[in-house]
């Protein structure tokens, strides 16, 4: 009996040697906290323009179609037409400094600094919007916003203005978890866009790549005080109107009860700061149409619309055929895209706007090489699939979300294994495509 005793007591003086050193390394261990996110939708008549982008910086914004697009730092161009748009954001809460300031952002994964407008800028955005009071803060400190060489401030160019900011370090929370995070408080703010943006500021939450420094980026202090139980941030976002089910973004955390589906681990295809994936092909009714060729998908929070290369958006608005009275609505196709072999579909309600009619709501934008051809998955594609993002291994979750009153077969639908439910003869397989759109074209030389 007294040898068991020993044994039991070495077995436990030896669990508690492995849970100290488990504790003091961080390993499976910490918390995860979630912020709720709000949905805010507006209906407006924009004009369909790409503005230009010019930016050296980390990370670059640009107005159009009404919606809020972020990390794209090339020249792009576009048609112009103007039309009735739809555009959604989710923002949440997060607090900075002692005592603790709020703020109203955009958690957005497409770029990567934090922005907050400072007590001292008085644009006409700044004003309409709570501001960051350095003073207030004794935790705060002003710090260079280069690690390459001293800069005491930052400006930043936009498709349709400049933000003009100081660089802070000060105490930031995320729900229950607080850490010393890196920022810029805006001191100028260009009247367009910022005056009709429904949130005080940004949350970047790219790939270090985007992001000022190592220490602005999110994710990276997160990682550095080894609070978090997992080193991963997940996405889901409600396509409720009413408040059956909260949008939130969880830190450190993959929660099971908001997937329908097994998570779809795909790796991060390029060094450019995006959470980017390869995209094989474009896929109608899981028949892939040969269409993209070495194309890449960023899956971005902070985008409000599906966007994607002119050619290609072109020749998917030619295909579809979406008639503006709804007439062929119930006969549209899922559009998928096959990422790893795995098909994840957009139902036509994802992709087409009936606010005023029927129109496809996708955009058109030209990304050109090295980081083009490129698509943009926002909003539409993140109220259909769960996102999990794992910066230490470089790769992004994709689960169909789970949501209150969806059908038991809407994971089967949503995500399939590329051939397992394709349908023969179906007029959407690549063939007859072909001879609709041959079709088409002798029609339209007619003409």
């Amino acid at each position: 009996m007294l040898l068991w005793t020993s044994k039991m007591a070495l077995a436990a003086s030896a669990l508690y040697v492995m849970l100290l050193g488990v504790l003091t390394r961080g390993e499976a261990v910490g918390v995860a906290t979630s912020v709720r996110l709000h949905k805010k939708t507006i209906k407006e008549a924009v004009k369909e323009t790409i503005e230009e982008v010019d930016s050296d910086q980390g990370y670059g914004h640009f107005k159009t179609k009404g919606h809020f697009l972020s990390g794209l730092h090339v020249d792009l161009r576009g048609h112009h037409r103007t039309r009735v748009i739809h555009t959604s954001a989710y923002f949440g809460t997060v607090e900075i400094g002692t005592p603790k300031q709020s703020f109203q952002v955009v958690f957005d994964s497409g770029s990567g600094n934090v922005l907050v407008p400072a007590i001292d800028c008085t644009d006409a955005p700044c004003l309409s919007h709570n501001r960051y009071n350095m003073a207030a803060s004794p935790s705060a400190r002003h710090i260079s916003c280069s690690e390459e060489e001293q800069q005491d401030n930052i400006t930043t160019n936009f498709g349709t203005g400049k933000i003009v900011g100081n660089c802070v370090e000060d105490q930031v929370c995320l729900g229950t978890v607080c850490y010393p995070g890196s920022f810029v408080a805006m001191t100028q703010e260009s009247k367009m866009p910022f005056v009709f943006f429904q949130f005080d500021g940004i949350m970047g939450m790219s790939l270090p790549g985007m992001s000022q420094g190592l220490h602005f980026n999110t994710m990276e202090r997160l990682t550095s005080i080894e609070k978090l139980h997992q080193t991963v941030f997940s996405v889901f976002l409600s396509n409720s109107v009413s408040d059956v089910e909260e949008s939130e973004i969880t830190f450190g955390s993959v929660k099971t009860s908001k997937m329908a589906s097994d998570l779809h681990w795909v790796p991060v295809s390029r060094e450019t700061g995006y959470w980017e994936v390869k995209v094989t092909d474009i896929t109608l009714d899981n028949h892939p149409q040969e269409l993209c060729s070495n194309c890449y998908v960023a899956v971005d929070t902070g985008t409000s619309c599906l966007a994607g290369p002119s050619v290609l958006i072109q020749t998917l608005d030619h295909i579809l055929n979406v008639e503006p009275d709804c007439s062929n609505y119930d006969t549209l196709p899922n559009l998928g895209f096959l990422i790893d072999g795995q098909i994840l579909n957009l139902e036509p309600g994802d992709y087409v706007d009936k606010g005023s009619g029927c129109q496809v709501s996708l955009l058109s934008v030209d990304v050109p090489p090295p980081k083009g051809p490129l698509f943009i998955l926002g909003i539409p594609f993140l109220q259909k699939f769960y996102t999990v993002y794992d910066g230490v291994n470089k790769r992004v979750g994709f689960a169909v979300a789970k949501h209150v009153g969806a059908g038991p077969n809407m994971a089967d639908v949503v995500m399939t294994q590329l051939g397992s439910r394709t349908v023969k003869n179906s007029r959407w397989s690549r063939e007859n495509v072909r001879r609709q759109m041959h079709r088409r074209a002798k029609t339209y030389l007619r003409k």
